[in-house]
């Protein structure tokens, strides 16, 4: 009963038309066709000429035919999209793609990383780099035991290195799924990682969103199996973090995405239910633990999932997720446009439907 009291708390009102919200400004496909029919877990940056997306796709997830797909904004119009990695192995095997990254640190070549491999406690890690999206370097492994981004963006500290979110996925059952922060000082040369922040089947986590706190401090939050958010925070820039907790929020075991505003606030882009992926949802936060409704993007029966999500230069966010498994959707809000309504015991108010 709880379950379908989430699910229903977060339908709004106006479901015939989600685009007279309050500071949502524009939505669109990034692409109407495609040379694969199915496609997933896309990501999104802006770099010096404009956004740039990717995702993966191909006949089915975990296909040997899946690649990383891009698309360039280009005067406001999306670019046809083109394969720019794949699973392809120097003795002819080919293995799925899964899950691009894609970050443009201060000063450097914009990176993409990804995975290939026959399933996530298969996987084997890369990157590529590009000074303009089009023409990209040789993948570059990362070493064994390391994972990179597995799903959402990292944070780039003051130092200029790189806060990667990582998980894990053992193969036995009950596979245990556990976090660890990755960290790179010298964009993708030499890594670090921590410990695993959880035992993997009191809390089953993985997929963590990494936000800025005041000071030194951040939050990691993201996916579990325990029908909630987890959470955990570090005080030290990252080295050490604390005893891993559920939120309020509710999760069906799926990915979600999060990032700190310029603002100082927290945007969270999730699926507000514990069964399904419909809605998906957005709600900001100033402290990273009392968080507030927004919006909701999706909320038909179908899937919508796996967001990303930045804020670009002039303020507005922008967020890509997987619709219905066909396409790849773009909306933009204004986060100074929304109107927030407190959620209380993880439920979705009323009074934003």
């Amino acid at each position: 009963m709880k379950r379908l009291l989430l699910s229903l708390l977060a339908v709004p009102a106006f479901a015939d038309d989600l685009t007279i919200q309050p500071g949502y400004v524009h939505s669109e496909f990034i692409f109407e066709s495609a040379r694969f029919p199915s496609c997933h877990a896309s990501t999104i940056v802006q770099t010096s000429s404009g956004l740039v997306a990717a995702w993966f796709g191909g006949t089915h997830e975990g296909a040997p035919d899946v690649g990383i797909w891009l698309s360039r904004q280009l005067e406001g119009k999306w670019s046809d999209p083109v394969e720019v990695a794949n699973g392809v192995r120097s003795d002819g095997r080919r293995f799925a793609c899964f899950n691009p990254v894609l970050f443009q640190p201060a000063k450097a070549p914009l990176m993409l990383f990804y995975k290939t491999g026959g399933a996530p406690n298969g996987w084997d890690a890369f990157f590529k780099t590009s000074y303009d999206a089009v023409h990209w370097s040789a993948a570059n492994p990362l070493p064994s035991g390391f994972v990179g981004p597995v799903k959402n963006k990292p944070v780039q500290l003051s130092d200029g290195s790189l806060l990667c979110g990582a998980s894990t996925e053992t193969p036995e059952k009950p596979s245990r799924w556990r976090v660890q922060i990755e960290h790179t000082a010298d964009l993708g040369k030499t890594w670090e990682k921590t410990g695993y922040l959880n035992d993997g089947l009191t809390i089953s986590a993985i997929q963590p969103s990494i936000l800025f706190l005041r000071g030194d401090r951040l939050l990691a939050i993201g996916r579990t199996r325990q029908e909630h958010l987890f959470r955990t925070t570090s005080s030290d820039g990252g080295r050490t973090w604390s005893e891993m907790t559920l939120t309020d929020l509710p999760n069906p075991n799926s990915g979600i995405d999060a990032v700190t505003l310029r603002d100082h606030r927290h945007l969270l882009v999730y699926n507000h239910t514990t069964r399904g992926r419909s809605p998906l949802n957005v709600a900001v936060s100033s402290d990273g633990k009392t968080w507030q409704a927004a919006l909701v993007l999706e909320n038909e029966p179908a899937e919508f999932s796996y967001p990303a999500v930045i804020q670009t230069a002039d303020g507005l966010v922008h967020i890509v997720y997987t619709w219905k498994r066909q396409r790849i959707k773009h909306v933009v809000i204004d986060p100074a446009k929304l109107v927030l309504t407190p959620i209380v015991n993880g439920e979705w108010p009323p009074s934003a439907q």
